[in-house]
């Protein structure tokens, strides 16, 4: 269960980075906020593949058909 609570967290910190990104492109800003918004949006969704990777391996999430 805090496996996938971790998960949904570190979601919603990837749609709140997003929308850092979307309020700095608004405001036309060139100091550089866009582009670190989506950085660490790209590194946390990396992360995040690679714990849901670790956490099928481990046996801590299973996948089911449908």
């Amino acid at each position: 269960m805090i496996f996938k609570s971790i998960i949904i967290a570190l979601l919603l910190i990837i749609l709140f980075s997003l929308g850092a990104a979307l309020v700095a492109m608004i405001k036309g800003d060139n100091s550089g906020k866009m582009l670190r918004a989506l950085t660490w949006r790209i590194g946390l969704s990396v992360s995040v593949f690679i714990l849901l990777l670790i956490g099928q391996a481990m046996g801590w999430i299973t996948p089911h058909g449908l």
